[in-house]
């Protein structure tokens, strides 16, 4: 293994803000669609089930890009495999901003989710350059970022389709992204970690890890579970905002993004509770929280107060759980982070992409109520597999 670093001290609190800025803006670029499928369905002639795929294949490519990109962190110099891959994703929303039916529309939104795991690269950067006593905070910083961006593109997405059309986002959005490009090309360290091994090779030893190590199947279980459960809800949201009884605008329905917002900030002490061996009690009472927050946003079929409070209570809960989990996955091995990572998240994102389509398809045929069985589901599920996780190989990340 080779590595270069061009500061004895790079992880300052300027880069830790610009890496969680930089997340953010990347995740977020697969979810400005989402308070907008409704209006992006009239406007291209689409069905529910057909404008879901939008934020499925977004999901997709995501899953993708973090099998067969992530790793490359362990090949190539950081900073230009970052810079490179934000300046693709920007380019990905230029094709989008000029979509004029569906199958353009796809093509820019898999372009952009696939090279939108830059944040997947960040985040285990940001974990390597933190000192091991404050990892969990650091990262716990930077996922706070990454979570902020998924949830706030929503009410910015809503914000500026209001201002001009859905096209507008887009563009927006493209801008940011090369300017970020830029500050990062500027601010980030030189660093340069060699695996000692092949692409291919690389890619195959991902696999090896899950056999490895008890602990990331585990956890990368309840991360596909958890992500799923955010998908049924933010997925199907608009739809059930923009009908009876409501029938709220773009710009309202992002607005509900906030909430969400809200639920992720107060996560962020997650990362310092598994710090300090209690991650077991962060991830039951996290799962807990999911089992409940169902049967609340149930009720949000005729409660706004319902709904805002099951929305709090979802995120809050994920964000904690998903912290939790990559806190502890980091720790097994910092030699092989970037492939840690890139098969968590796989794993993780594929829930994603099955949650958008399954909540699509519920709320087509089963309306808001379909909804709320699919999530509880789903929560019950990952409670189960929290609770009876355990195991000699299991006790050392407290689960």
């Amino acid at each position: 293994m080779t590595r270069t670093v061009s500061s004895s001290t790079p992880l300052s609190p300027a880069l830790v803000f610009l890496m969680a800025v930089t997340t953010g803006l990347a995740v977020a670029s697969n979810y400005y669609a989402q308070p907008l499928l409704h209006t992006i369905a009239d406007r291209l002639s689409l069905s529910y089930t057909h404008a879901g795929v939008i934020v499925t294949t977004a999901q997709a490519g995501y899953a993708v890009g973090l099998l067969l990109l992530v790793p490359l962190g362990d090949l190539f110099e950081r900073r230009r495999l970052i810079v490179t891959m934000m300046v693709l994703a920007g380019l990905g929303l230029l094709i989008s901003a000029n979509a004029g039916n569906l199958t353009t529309l796809l093509v820019g939104t898999a372009i952009t989710g696939t090279f939108s795991v830059v944040a997947q690269v960040l985040v285990p950067f940001a974990a390597t350059l933190a000192e091991p006593r404050a990892r969990g905070k650091v990262v716990g910083t930077v996922m706070s970022g990454l979570l902020m961006g998924i949830l706030l593109a929503r009410t910015v997405a809503g914000g500026l389709s209001s201002l001009g059309d859905w096209r507008t986002v887009y563009w927006v959005a493209a801008a940011l992204m090369f300017v970020n490009a830029v500050a990062l090309w500027r601010m980030l360290p030189d660093y340069r970690q060699s695996a000692g091994l092949s692409y291919g090779r690389l890619l195959l030893s991902i696999a090896s890890l899950f056999r490895r190590y008890p602990l990331f199947r585990v956890r990368s279980t309840i991360g596909f579970l958890i992500f799923a459960m955010f998908s049924v809800l933010w997925t199907s949201v608009a739809f059930l905002l923009s009908a009876a009884p409501w029938h709220f605008s773009d710009a309202t329905i992002g607005l509900f993004g906030l909430a969400g917002a809200a639920g992720a900030l107060a996560a962020r002490k997650a990362g310092s509770l598994a710090d300090r061996g209690h991650a077991r009690w962060t991830t039951l009472g996290g799962l807990l929280m999911l089992a409940v927050s169902w049967p609340v946003l149930g009720l949000g079929a005729t409660s706004l107060v319902a709904l805002v409070i099951g929305i709090i209570l979802l995120d809050l809960a994920v964000q904690a759980v998903h912290i939790t989990n990559l806190n502890l996955i980091y720790g097994l091995d910092e030699a092989v982070r970037n492939r840690l990572n890139s098969g968590y998240m796989f794993v993780y994102f594929l829930g994603g992409a099955f949650g958008s389509l399954a909540s699509a398809a519920a709320f087509q045929h089963g309306g808001w109520a379909g909804v709320v069985l699919l999530g509880a589901a789903l929560a019950l599920a990952a409670l189960l597999l929290g609770v009876l996780a355990r195991g000699p190989r299991l006790e050392h990340d407290g689960m």
